[in-house]
C-alpha cells in the first residue's frame, strides 16, 4: 500500500509540472505582462513608463523564462516563471496586485469554504443515496415512476433558481435566516443553514438518478440471486450487498466533487456573501487579478490529484476484492 501510494505521488509530480506550464502559458505568454499592466491601469492610452513601473512593482519586469543578463543559476530564478510559477510548489503564491497575502488569504477564507461545503457534500451523499435506495425498494411502481420524474424536473432547474427562490422565500418572505452574509463562532449557523439546504435540494435530482441506475444494475448480479434464494429480505439485500458493491462508481463519482470541498463555491459564495475561496476567485477574476487566479487554478489541481489517489485507495475499503497493483 506504501508503495503503491509513493509511486502515484511520484506520477503526480509531472501532471503537476505540465499543469503549471499550461496555466503559465495562458496567462504570461498569451496574454503578456504589458496587456496585464494596461487592463489594470484601466486607461484607453497609458504611457510606456506607466506600464513599466506597474510591473517593476509586482515583478513582472524580468523576462519570462530564461534571464540571458544574469549569471549562474540566476538565469532560471530571476524569472517571472521561477518566482510566479515554479514558488507555488513550496506553498508560496505571492501577493495580490493588491498587495495582500495570497496564502494568507487562502487561509482565511478556507473556513467558511468548508462550513458551506462539508455539510453539503455529506448531508447530500446521504439524502440522494438513500432516495436512490427507496426507489430502487419500490421499483416499478408509480412511488418509482413518480421518483424518476421528480429527480428529471430538479436536474432541469437551473442552480441559481434554487438559490434566489430559496433566498426570497425563506429569508424575505419567512424572515428565517439572514439573506446574505457571514458571522464567525456559532453564530455562523443561522448563515450557513439556506445555503446548505439550497446545495443538497439542488444537487439530489441528478444524483438520486444515477445513484439508482447503478443500484438497478447491481440489483441484476448473480449475488443478488443467490441472496435472495437464501431468503434474505429484500432491505437487507439491498442495503447490504448492492450498496456495498456499488459503492467504487459511486467513489469515483464522488472525487469530482472533492477539489470543491475546499475551493468553495463560486455562486452560493458570491449570492449569500460568504467569505470562501470561491467568492474570493470570483472577486479575483472581475479585479483581473491574475496572480490569484493563477493560484486558485494551481490548487484545484494539486486537490484533484490527491483526490483521485484517495478515492483509489478508498476502493480497497469498499471492496476487498479490489487490489492496488
Amino acid at each position: 500500500m506504501l508503495a503503491y501510494i509513493i509511486r502515484r505521488l511520484l506520477y503526480a509530480i509531472p501532471i503537476l509540472i505540465g499543469v503549471n506550464l499550461l496555466t503559465f502559458a495562458l496567462f504570461f505568454v498569451v496574454n503578456t505582462p504589458d496587456d496585464m499592466a494596461r487592463m489594470q491601469l484601466g486607461v484607453k492610452r497609458v504611457t510606456p513608463e506607466a506600464i513599466q513601473k506597474w510591473k517593476a512593482e509586482r515583478g513582472y519586469d524580468k523576462p519570462l523564462l530564461w534571464n540571458a543578463t544574469a549569471a549562474g543559476s540566476a538565469a532560471l530564478t530571476d524569472t517571472i516563471f521561477f518566482s510566479k510559477s515554479v514558488r507555488m510548489f513550496a506553498g508560496d503564491f505571492g501577493r495580490a496586485d493588491d498587495g495582500r497575502d495570497i496564502a494568507r488569504e487562502i487561509g482565511d477564507r478556507m473556513g467558511p469554504s468548508l462550513a458551506i461545503a462539508l455539510p453539503t457534500f455529506v448531508l447530500g451523499l446521504f439524502v440522494a443515496i438513500s432516495f436512490a435506495l427507496l426507489l430502487v425498494f419500490f421499483r416499478a411502481t408509480a412511488l418509482d415512476f413518480g421518483g424518476v420524474v421528480l429527480c428529471v424536473a430538479m436536474m432541469s432547474i437551473s442552480g441559481l433558481f434554487y438559490i434566489i427562490g430559496g433566498q426570497w422565500l425563506v429569508s424575505k418572505v419567512w424572515h428565517l435566516v439572514p439573506i446574505s452574509g457571514y458571522s464567525g463562532g456559532l453564530d455562523a449557523a443561522k448563515f450557513l443553514i439556506l445555503p446548505v439546504i439550497i446545495g443538497v435540494i439542488g444537487g439530489i435530482g441528478s444524483s438520486a438518478r444515477w445513484y439508482r441506475t447503478i443500484f438497478l444494475e447491481e440489483i441484476t448480479r448473480d449475488y443478488v440471486r443467490t441472496a435472495r434464494a437464501k431468503g434474505l429480505p429484500e432491505r437487507v439485500v439491498l442495503f447490504r450487498h448492492v450498496l456495498r458493491n456499488a459503492m467504487i462508481p459511486i467513489l469515483t463519482g464522488v472525487v469530482v466533487v472533492i477539489p470543491s470541498l475546499f475551493m468553495g463555491s463560486l455562486l452560493t459564495e458570491s449570492f449569500f456573501g460568504i467569505p470562501g475561496l470561491g467568492s474570493y476567485t470570483i472577486d479575483a477574476i472581475n479585479a483581473q487579478d491574475f496572480a490569484v487566479v493563477r493560484s486558485m487554478v494551481f490548487i484545484g489541481s494539486v486537490l484533484y490529484i490527491f483526490g483521485l489517489l484517495l478515492t483509489d485507495v478508498s476502493y480497497t475499503l469498499a471492496d476487498p476484492r479490489v487490489r492496488l497493483q
